[in-house]
C-alpha cells in the first residue's frame, strides 16, 4: 500500500459561473443606425444593403424595428404608425411614389437581406400585419403604396408573406366598414394581375382562404353578387367578374343538382320534382341545357347497378328512365335540348362500360315516352358531332333507324 497522503480539497477556491446578464433593448438606438446607413448612402438600396451586412447590428433583437424603418423610415410609437422620437429617413416604401417602378427596388431589397437572413421572415410578417390592421390611419395615396408593395412582393415571391397574412388582417370590421379594405384589395388585383394571370391570382386567394369570400371585403351596404361584378366592372378587372359569376353558377347548379337528388331518392311524387325544378331554374337563372345535363346525371346516379349481370343492370335503367320521363319531358323542350340529352346518353355510355351495349335500348325508351323526337334521332344517327364511340353507336342504332325510317315512308 502506499504511504502518500490523499488529495484533499482544502484551500481550494471553487469559482462560482457567473450568469449572464442581458442587455437592456435599445430599438431607437438601432433605429437611428439603420436610418444613418440610409442616409449616408442616399437611399441607394443596394449600398444600403451592403453596409447593413457589413455592420454589427443586432437583427436578431430588433427585427421588427428594422422592418419600420423601411416601410415608414423610422420608429413608429407602439400600437400606432405615428412617428417615434429620432432621426428618420425620406426613401421608406410609404415616401416613395405610388408607382410599382419606384417600388419594386424595396421588394428586391428586402428579398436580398431575407436570403442572407431568414430568420427576420417572422419579423417581417409581423409589421404587415400591424400595417395592414392600421390602414385606416394612412392617408390614400400611402394604402396605395402598401397594395402595391404587397403585389409585387407577391408577384415577386417574397419570403415571410403567406397569403393568411396579408388577407385575413384586412378584415377588421371598422377597415371593412369604411370601405378602406376594398380600396386596398382592389389596389392589390389591379397591380397583381399586370404581371400574372387570374388562375394565379385565384391561387393565391385559395391559399389564403379568401376564394369563397370575397364578399367579405365589401361592406354590408354592398356585399351581394350584383355589388361586386359593378365595382370589379367599373374598375377594369372584368376576368374577376366573369369567375366569381362562374363560381356562383356553379354553387347554385350543385345546390340543384343536391336538392334533386334528395328528391329522387326519396321518390317524390314527379309533379313535385318539377316545380321545385322550375324554381331553382327560374331564381338562379339556369341554362336549359345545363338543367337537362343535370336531370340525367342524378337519374341514373340513382340506378341501383348490379354489378356483372347486365340484363339486370339494362332493366334497373330503362326502368328509371321510364319512372322520370316526365320529368325529361318537361325540360327537354326543343329539338336542340333533346340532341343534348342523346350527346349525355351518348358520353355516359361511352364512358360506363356496363352501359355501352344499352345506348340504342336507351334511345328506343326515350322515344317511346316521348322524350325524344323522331327527327332529333335521326339527325344525331346523319350528323352527329360528337366522336365519342359514334361509330359503335350509330351501328348499334342502325336497326331502330332503319325501323323509324320504314315506318316513316309507310306513313
Amino acid at each position: 500500500m502506499s504511504s502518500k497522503e490523499k488529495p484533499t480539497l482544502g484551500g481550494t477556491r471553487i469559482k462560482t459561473r457567473k450568469r449572464n446578464i442581458a442587455a437592456p433593448l435599445d430599438p431607437a438606438a438601432f433605429a437611428d443606425a439603420v436610418v444613418q446607413i440610409y442616409l449616408d448612402n442616399a437611399g441607394d438600396l443596394e449600398l444600403v444593403a451592403k453596409n447593413l451586412e457589413s455592420s454589427d447590428l443586432n437583427f436578431s433583437r430588433y427585427g421588427d424595428t428594422f422592418f419600420e424603418v423601411v416601410f415608414t423610415g423610422g420608429r413608429t410609437q407602439p400600437g400606432t404608425i405615428k412617428p417615434d422620437e429620432g432621426e428618420r429617413h425620406p426613401y421608406s416604401v410609404i415616401e416613395c411614389e405610388a408607382k410599382r417602378e419606384a417600388i419594386l427596388p424595396s421588394v428586391i431589397y428586402i428579398q436580398k437581406i431575407l436570403r442572407r437572413r431568414p430568420f427576420l421572415i417572422k419579423n417581417l410578417e409581423n409589421v404587415m400585419q400591424r400595417l395592414l390592421q392600421s390602414l385606416e390611419l394612412f392617408e390614400d395615396n400611402e394604402r396605395k403604396k402598401l397594395a402595391i408593395f404587397t403585389a409585387l412582393a407577391f408577384s415577386q415571391k417574397l419570403s415571410g408573406l403567406p397569403p393568411e397574412t396579408v388577407f385575413q388582417p384586412l378584415l377588421k370590421d371598422n377597415l371593412v366598414v369604411k370601405g378602406l379594405v376594398l380600396s386596398f384589395i382592389t389596389d392589390f388585383f389591379k397591380e397583381y394581375l399586370v404581371d400574372n394571370s387570374l388562375d394565379d391570382l385565384i391561387s393565391i386567394l385559395k391559399r389564403g382562404k379568401m376564394e369563397d369570400n370575397l364578399l367579405d371585403f365589401f361592406p354590408s351596404a354592398k356585399r351581394s353578387p350584383e355589388g361586386f361584378s359593378e365595382h370589379f366592372t367599373k374598375e377594369g378587372l372584368v376576368p374577376l367578374v366573369e369567375y366569381n359569376e362562374k363560381k356562383i353558377f356553379e354553387v347554385k347548379l350543385k345546390e340543384m343538382k343536391s336538392a334533386l337528388t334528395t328528391q329522387i331518392a326519396e321518390e317524390s311524387d314527379i309533379s313535385e320534382v318539377i316545380e321545385n325544378v322550375k324554381q331553382r331554374v327560374k331564381d338562379a337563372k339556369l341554362p336549359d341545357i345545363e338543367v337537362v345535363r343535370i336531370l340525367w346525371d342524378v337519374i341514373m346516379d340513382a340506378v341501383q347497378w348490379s354489378g356483372k349481370n347486365q340484363q339486370q343492370n339494362a332493366n334497373s335503367a330503362l326502368r328509371q328512365v321510364k319512372t322520370w320521363a316526365k320529368l325529361l319531358n318537361s325540360f327537354c323542350s326543343s329539338g336542340k335540348l333533346e340532341l343534348e340529352l342523346m350527346y349525355k346518353v351518348q358520353m355516359q355510355c361511352y364512358e360506363d362500360a356496363k352501359l355501352m351495349k344499352l345506348f340504342p335500348e336507351i334511345v328506343k325508351s326515350l322515344y317511346d315516352q316521348d322524350v325524344l323526337a323522331e327527327d332529333t334521332i335521326l339527325y344525331w344517327f346523319r350528323k352527329g358531332l360528337n366522336p365519342k364511340g359514334r361509330q359503335t353507336f350509330v351501328k348499334a342504332l342502325e336497326p331502330f333507324v332503319n325501323w323509324l325510317e320504314e315506318a316513316e315512308e309507310e306513313e
